[in-house]
């Protein structure tokens, strides 16, 4: 049966703050309790819709396992209160899963299959490890050269797009310090409060002489990551920390962080029958393959795809967010790909702002669609390389 494509909008768009792992304000949260309470918090936005009209929740999680496995998507919306009849699935492309979880949703909604999707993406690295509690490769991998990249950790494939892209390390630090600065600025102009859905910490301790135990309760409602004593030359002191005479660093890298966000995706028939108004439309989205020794470059093949997927140019493009998984990686590909740096990540990156894997495309996607909106932009991109060698990007329309 032939299905005619219709439009997938964006009705709302929320995240929690992120948190530094391992020993920042999440260490001790569940996240699918980060998970439950955006997923709350994005239904409250849309009141007059009814929950059990939700066709399917899609998450993210770039490591689905202990505190964050169990198909976390399904534990966390019937943690959150949503129908028994509620399906939910999780999704699994390293650090573009968010942003894979709102495309599939949106993807659901234009081939006539559902009206309403909930997309999100959760990740606690505090808890749950880079690579997970038991990696294991396959051994195949270190039978010869071919694979060996697999196996490479990111921060030595960022060394290796340096050193192929030459970028300096000078370079690199200048990066990651606008990162921290247009972070700092944004938290003082208050440009994050829209998407951010405060979340409230209860801490227990035990006191061994009295035998008593206390709750200490605190609303947390900033992004933890953005500091205000970086400057270039406490950046330039650090040590390489992937290679002996490499140029990337503590600081030019993202930071291990936990977070959770999630999207609410309509068709324009649920929009009428429910009195939602979007706040963007979905436009494409595409993934591509590289070298996976060069994984951070992948943003380079799937930008162009996904543009011509939509009909656009780049220099249609008024916001990108480009995630900074390294600094290396991230001005790699603005030289490939020619991105206006006055584009990028006008609030800042993943670099002061974390990167909490899984998570990390679907709060960028809140933040380029709430940015856009505030300063009455059209068009804008969530973009970042994933881990063995891919690029993932996706275009949305505001509205």
């Amino acid at each position: 049966m032939n299905r005619q494509i219709q439009e997938a909008y964006i009705v709302a768009a929320t995240r929690t703050p992120v948190g530094k792992a391992p020993r920042g304000m999440f260490h001790a949260t569940r996240p699918d309790d980060l998970l439950a309470h955006v997923l709350r918090s994005v239904l409250a936005q849309a009141p007059s819709l009814d929950p059990a009209a939700i066709a399917d929740v899609v998450v993210g999680c770039a490591m689905p396992e202990a505190e964050q496995g169990l198909n976390v998507a399904r534990m966390a919306l019937l943690l959150a209160g949503l129908p028994n009849s509620v399906p939910g699935v999780t999704v699994n492309r390293f650090c573009a899963s968010g942003l894979e979880a709102v495309a599939q949703a949106a993807n659901r909604i234009r081939l006539g299959e559902a009206e309403v999707v909930l997309a999100g993406g959760v990740e606690s690295m505090s808890l749950v490890p880079m690579g997970g509690h038991q990696p294991s490769y396959n051994p195949a991998v270190f039978a010869g050269s071919e694979h060996l990249g697999i196996a490479y950790g990111m921060g030595l494939t960022a060394e290796k797009v340096a050193a192929r892209w030459q970028v300096s390390r000078e370079a690199q630090d200048e990066f990651a310090l606008c990162s921290h600065q247009r972070a700092l600025a944004a938290q003082a102009n208050g440009e994050f409060v829209a998407e951010i859905s405060p979340f409230r910490i209860e801490e227990r301790t035990a006191d061994l002489l009295t035998r008593l135990a206390s709750l200490k309760v605190r609303d947390v409602a900033q992004d933890e990551g953005p500091r205000a004593d970086t400057s270039l030359e406490a950046l330039a002191k650090l040590k390489p920390a992937f290679a002996r005479e490499g140029s990337v660093t503590a600081g030019n890298s993202s930071q291990m962080s936990d977070g959770a966000a999630a999207v609410l995706l309509c068709s324009e028939a649920a929009l009428k029958r429910y009195d939602l108004t979007p706040l963007a439309r979905f436009v494409s989205y595409s993934v591509a393959g590289v070298e996976p020794s060069i994984m951070g470059i992948g943003p380079k093949e799937a930008i162009p795809r996904a543009l011509a997927q939509a009909g656009l140019a780049l220099g249609d493009m008024d916001w990108i967010e480009l995630n900074e998984a390294f600094a290396a990686q991230a001005l790699a590909v603005m030289q490939e790909v020619s991105l206006d740096p006055a584009k990028v990540n006008p609030l800042g990156g993943a670099i002061a702002l974390g990167h909490p894997l899984g998570a990390t495309g679907a709060i960028r996607t809140a933040t380029l669609l709430h940015g856009l909106r505030r300063r009455q932009q059209r068009y804008g991109m969530v973009t970042m390389c994933i881990g063995t060698g891919m690029g993932a990007a996706g275009i949305f329309e505001s509205l």
